[in-house]
């Protein structure tokens, strides 16, 4: 090995161990800033040129995260989720039916609409309405938390990793839902009857509820707006636009407003996470031009992961790691050289995100409804998150994969 190939191993695993921990001891630095350390490492170090690491950096993804951010802002900001959240959960009128509606809402947001934002708009619903009936907002906040990492799993815009995907694997977005929208209801099912199940004293007090949720202000012609560009999104996703470029001019189309100031859409944009795609897809890129040759990345086919099984266990236990989105970009390399690749992303995608409902820690929407969760009041346990999390990973892994081994 070179010593440009041992700069930049040590740089891959100290970059991926760092985005794993979450931050360095004794340094300020969180996921963002180490990758984007990484990256620079990897051109310090002459692994990559600073055109290689440009052409790295795969700029639809980052142009469709930007846009849909933008489109999810301007629905959080106009009220159109709070309103829609109220109108649902008011409905419910007995703590089984309120399960239901919280977790169908959220799956079916979270299938369109980026999954750690919808987190961020429904946990404080859900605090706030269990608090107002008097019931345990617990086996509520799972469920917000599990149904949306279930429902994401359905589209190409449900989350960051399935973006990468959709980006790096040229699969359509028709395609891709029609693959992977039958595991998402399955799992969107398990999460009610197996809260139902884990939870039941909560639901076997039969009661009278009459849920309320406050709408706050709304702006009628900005949610219209809004609805209306979702809706357009939603045909041109399916008509086989390209993804990316759908979502930039949706987005843009949202920021001529006279209602409401750009800054608060800014506010919402989760700029860190643009810049840690950029410095993994650096990182990734520099670790594979010093590093793998054909003869290692042909070597996957002796880690059997052209197996259905093995590749989504695999990836399972990477992602519960490493995070879902840098065990994505880790097997990236391998992906195309396996004997079915399209379906093999379709594994990686599904996989990546059903394995982060195993604990509270496995995935950035769960820690959004813990810490909405914590900041109202209400504290969501590590033991209480994995009762159901772990019943749920195992069941709904194992009903995909064979979904995908059989189906496909």
């Amino acid at each position: 090995m070179t010593l440009t190939g041992a700069a930049a191993l040590l740089i891959l695993i100290l970059t991926y161990a760092g985005v794993a921990i979450g931050r360095i001891p004794g340094l300020r630095l969180d996921r963002a800033g180490i990758a984007l350390l990484g990256g620079a490492a990897m051109i310090a170090v002459g692994a990559l040129s600073m055109e290689d690491a440009y052409r790295a950096i795969n700029f639809d993804t980052i142009t469709l995260l930007l846009g849909m951010m933008i489109v999810v802002a301007h629905l959080k900001v106009s009220g159109a989720f709070r309103g829609l959240g109220a109108v649902a959960i008011e409905q419910a009128h007995a703590p089984f039916m309120l399960l239901v509606m919280v977790t169908l809402l959220t799956g079916v947001l979270s299938a369109f609409l980026v999954n750690d934002a919808i987190c961020l708009v429904m946990a404080p619903i859900v605090v706030h309405v269990t608090r107002v009936i008097k019931r345990n907002p617990i086996p509520y906040l799972i469920a917000t938390a599990t149904a949306s990492n279930c429902g994401s799993v359905a589209t190409i815009t449900g989350n960051p990793q399935n973006m990468v995907i959709g980006a790096l694997s040229g699969i359509s977005y028709p395609a891709f839902s029609a693959a992977l929208a039958p595991v998402a209801l399955f799992g969107l099912v398990a999460v009610i009857v197996i809260i139902r199940i884990v939870y039941r004293a909560e639901f076997a007090r039969t009661a009278q509820l009459t849920p309320e949720v406050s709408r706050g202000r709304m702006h009628k012609g900005q949610v219209l707006k809004a609805v209306v560009v979702c809706i357009g999104l939603a045909i041109a996703f399916f008509a086989g636009v390209p993804v990316a470029k759908a979502a930039l001019i949706g987005g843009a189309i949202l920021l001529l407003t006279r209602a409401i100031k750009p800054e608060r859409i800014y506010r919402e944009i989760d700029g860190p996470l643009l810049f840690m795609f950029a410095g993994l897809f650096v990182v990734v890129a520099g670790a594979e031009k010093t590093l793998l040759t054909p003869d290692m990345i042909a070597s996957a086919k002796n880690l059997g992961l052209d197996d259905v099984w093995r590749l989504s266990g695999f990836t399972a236990v990477l992602s519960n790691i490493m995070s879902n989105v840098p065990a994505v970009l880790a097997l990236r390399p391998f992906i195309p050289g396996l004997e079915n690749p399209e379906r093999a992303w379709l594994v990686v995608a599904m996989s990546s995100t059903l394995a982060g409902n195993f604990t509270l820690l496995g995935s950035v929407a769960n820690l959004i409804v813990a810490e909405q969760a914590r900041t109202a009041g209400t504290q969501l346990s590590f033991g209480a998150f994995f009762k159901v999390g772990l019943p749920l990973t195992l069941i709904t892994l194992v009903v995909g994969t064979a979904w995908l081994a059989f189906g496909f």
